[in-house]
């Protein structure tokens, strides 16, 4: 292999097209030579919500151009990849084929080795782009589509010690901004009505929050938040509403937080304690604060993607690609999608109606 790794990263598990390209030198050191991600906000608006085949379309369509605009920006040649990485799921199957196929085809065509990667794995190793990041630690991965504590033991070494029984926490915003009238999408621009409003106007129910461990649910919020929606009247209590909302997510990560922080604590001897909160909803300063404060009550460090990586990219991608790489773990080209593509294969699927805690 040469002196300097190359990894061409493609990402299209749901609404972002996304192509980064990441080099690491002879001493180790990991250089994001372009990041292009490209959203799709105005053609979902309309349906405030994805709709999986205009999504898949638009990868289709724009794909090739934003492939193109990376390689011109990072300055290398395509013969310069060392191998392609392409997101294998979790998602929208229609969309994960839309890069899984386009890498596989780089794959072939460059004859370099192909890379399936965990989007999840992604988030969870993230940090590292631009930090140092020892084994284990860890890990509050909060996106739109998961809520998942995890003990990270190593590349592919996962232990999930809670995660949501029915809505994640990026849902859970995405929904009570519709139901407040936030423009599509609505989940990160809630923090803002937020800071508008009295966070102590209504009292909101925290489910399961004394019990289950740190498993976390955020269904029942989301009644409370349709009930009370339907009669408010004026903008102010919108704001209200937001600010309550805000407030009752950090009061409950405060303490499933806590709780896995003692989880963590007896499968781990380390005496340097690392916390990682990765996915989008890590961009949520209120969150953030309030994580921080508790990490520093518990000896904690807590680390956080930079603010850009924290949302679907394709430089997480590509860097699990080339944790991969470097242990020559390839893919055959005849890799599928997997639409549900878990950290931990064996936890328990703690999902739907009669689940026990």
């Amino acid at each position: 292999m040469n002196e300097k790794k190359v990894i061409l990263g493609i990402e299209t598990s749901c609404d972002e097209t996304a192509v980064s390209i990441i080099e690491e030198d002879k001493n180790g050191k990991i250089k994001i030579l372009s990041n292009m991600v490209s959203s799709q906000f105005d053609i979902h608006k309309e349906f405030s919500g994805i709709v999986p085949e205009l999504a898949a379309r638009s990868h289709v369509e724009k794909i090739d151009l934003i492939a193109k605009k990376a390689i011109n920006e990072s300055g290398v040649n395509l013969s310069d990849v060392s191998a392609i990485a392409s997101t294998s799921g979790p998602g929208l199957i229609v969309c994960l084929t839309v890069g899984l196929n386009f890498g596989k085809a780089l794959s072939a065509g460059l004859n370099v080795p192909f890379i399936g990667v965990n989007h999840l794995e992604g988030h969870a190793l993230s940090p590292k782009l631009s930090t140092s990041l020892d084994f284990p630690y860890l890990l509050l991965l909060i996106s739109g589509g998961h809520t998942q504590y995890l003990s990270v033991n190593g590349l592919g070494k996962y232990k999930r010690l809670g995660t949501t029984i029915d809505d994640a926490l990026g849902e859970a915003f995405d929904k009570t901004a519709k139901l407040l009238g936030i423009e599509f999408p609505g989940g990160p621009k809630l923090e803002g009505f937020a800071k508008q409003g009295d966070a102590n106007k209504f009292k909101l129910p925290k489910p399961i929050i004394n019990k289950g461990g740190c498993n976390l649910s955020f269904a029942g919020l989301k009644t409370a938040i349709l009930k009370i929606s339907s009669n408010i009247k004026t903008k102010q209590e919108k704001y209200d509403l937001a600010a309550s909302f805000q407030k009752t997510i950090e009061e409950i990560l405060e303490v499933k937080t806590q709780i896995a922080f003692h989880e963590f604590n007896k499968i781990s001897k380390m005496k340097n304690k690392i916390f990682v909160i990765a996915g989008g909803v890590a961009a949520n300063k209120g969150i953030r604060n309030k994580l921080l404060k508790v990490c520093k009550r518990n000896d904690f460090r807590p680390v956080f993607p930079e603010p850009k990586l924290c949302g679907d990219n394709a430089a997480m991608i590509a860097l699990v690609g080339l944790e991969k790489y470097k242990i020559k773990k390839f893919d055959n080209l005849d890799l599928p999608a997997s639409p549900r593509l878990p950290l931990d294969e064996r936890a328990k699927f703690l999902k739907g109606a009669g689940v026990r805690l």
